[in-house]
């Protein structure tokens, strides 16, 4: 008689051929930290470590029907949302996640890539903020896309808090605004939520220009541990120590010619077999 099931996450998010980040990083960090993962792609990319060349969109009924496919079979316990690349796009997920919504969703507005390239269509920053913000459980901007959703020049951690209250007035339920560009020794990423909780999670900045999926990784890494049970608080400060040890186990190795990925498997945690209800 079956008697477990494993912890699923589902990643809704565009393809890195790089590795780097997008699907392909989510999915390592998914199966680094123990649960199943699985995918609803939103687009290829021609990537590598020296950055985007190309982007080719999936049609949107066909990333609603990956959702619904994943969802109504496998039933994850997380989803993380990445890279979207239209309008159309972000209202078609919006409708798919409609059936499923005691889901919760970690969202990671990927707008800029590590290398510095626009992902995302002009006319898409306020179709998020009207449907995809109030269905997350969190929004994981980094300080581009934060500067991008408030127009503000964000230089400190006075003005990541300024925004993450900006941020809020667009019905999110929690951010997790990171703090990984600004410079200095320490790095600070700002939490805020709707009940006026605020916490700063400090970090240490490493030597290295292997941070590509950075973002990517912790927004599934978040979306994982909520899958394995625990809160949301938990969740994040368990994801910033995996990230924090996952740049530092990868700093010193050279993949490609740019900025190479995490080592996300410097402790890969068996598959976690859950009891079913």
């Amino acid at each position: 008689m079956i008697k477990y099931k494993y912890p699923v996450v589902l990643s809704i998010a565009g393809s890195d051929s790089g590795g780097g980040a997008g699907i392909q990083a989510d999915l390592k960090t998914i199966s680094a930290l123990g649960c199943f993962g699985t995918t609803a792609i939103t687009a290829l990319t021609v990537q590598n470590t020296l950055g985007v060349s190309g982007i080719h969109p999936i049609p949107v009924d066909f990333v609603k029907a990956q959702i619904k496919a994943v969802m109504d079979d496998l039933k994850p316990s997380a989803i993380k949302i990445g890279m979207l690349h239209s309008a159309e796009l972000a209202i078609g997920i919006a409708e798919a996640l409609s059936d499923y919504p005691n889901v919760p969703v970690i969202f990671d507005p990927v707008m800029v890539a590590t290398s510095g390239d626009l992902l995302i269509a002009n006319n898409i920053v306020e179709t998020l903020k009207q449907y995809l913000f109030p269905i997350a459980k969190l929004i994981t901007p980094n300080l581009d896309e934060a500067a991008i959703l408030t127009g503000m020049e964000i230089k400190t951690t006075g003005d990541m808090k300024e925004a993450a209250v900006q941020i809020m007035r667009y019905g999110c339920n929690a951010v997790l605004i990171k703090g990984g560009h600004l410079k200095g020794p320490d790095l600070f990423d700002v939490y805020l939520d709707k009940a006026d909780n605020e916490c700063v999670f400090k970090s240490t900045a490493v030597d290295t220009v292997n941070t590509h999926g950075t973002g990517c990784s912790l927004s599934s890494a978040i979306a994982s541990f909520i899958a394995l049970g625990n809160d949301l608080g938990i969740s994040i400060s368990n994801s910033k120590k995996y990230i924090q040890q996952a740049i530092e186990q990868g700093k010193d190795v050279k993949t490609g010619e740019g900025q190479g990925p995490l080592n996300h498997f410097f402790h890969p945690q068996k598959l976690v077999k859950h009891l079913m209800e």
